[in-house]
């Protein structure tokens, strides 16, 4: 019996390489799956809210006492601050951080909308007037309001947030309410770009 030619064992080599190219990424890529691990940190700059919370519609009430039509709280991305009293310092100069960034999102600020939600006596029906008509000022009042807000993760130092909701109603991340400008203009930027929905 002949041992294989030098032509036939560098085909051989290049066939294992080639297929080691193709199969190594493949297990690899499975491995990591099945291990469940996952990277530090993400590309995001807020805290992902994982899984993301699907938020129950609740009745809520406008500073006029209408209620607000559920299709308001929908259909739209929004970035949410949650008061509690009078809309002080810290909330005012949250609200407009938070318009800041809906400004300068550009041609897609039409796809994200801002809400005060508050518990308690927050603001008369003038306050709608001191900001642009883009924000909703929300009462989540009740058994069911007081569960809403507790589906909102608080940071763990207890300072205020902005919270992303999705178009669907889902509760997906959350940033600091002072100095949020440009880390939450990153993340709502990839959101809409990488979204079809809202």
């Amino acid at each position: 019996m002949t041992e294989p030619g030098p032509d036939r064992r560098t085909g051989r080599r290049k066939l294992a390489l080639l297929a080691a190219v193709f199969l190594l990424p493949l297990a690899a890529a499975m491995w990591l799956n099945l291990s469940s691990w996952r990277p530090a940190s993400g590309a995001q700059h807020g805290v992902l809210i994982e899984p993301p919370r699907p938020l129950p519609e609740v009745v809520l009430m406008l500073p006029d006492g209408r209620t607000a039509p559920a299709q308001d709280l929908r259909g739209s991305w929004f970035l949410v601050y949650l008061g509690n009293g009078p809309c002080a310092e810290p909330c005012s100069a949250a609200l407009t951080e938070m318009r800041r960034v809906r400004l300068a999102l550009a041609r897609d600020a039409a796809r994200v909308r801002r809400i005060l939600l508050h518990a308690g006596d927050c603001c008369g029906p003038d306050f709608h007037a001191l900001y642009d008509q883009d924000l909703l000022v929300l009462a989540a009042s009740g058994t069911a309001g007081r569960a809403l807000l507790e589906l909102f993760p608080r940071a763990p130092d207890g300072r205020a947030s902005v919270y992303v909701v999705d178009p669907l109603g889902r509760l997906m991340m959350r940033h600091p309410a002072s100095g949020v400008t440009s880390g939450l203009l990153r993340d709502l930027e990839r959101l809409l770009r990488l979204s079809s929905i809202g």
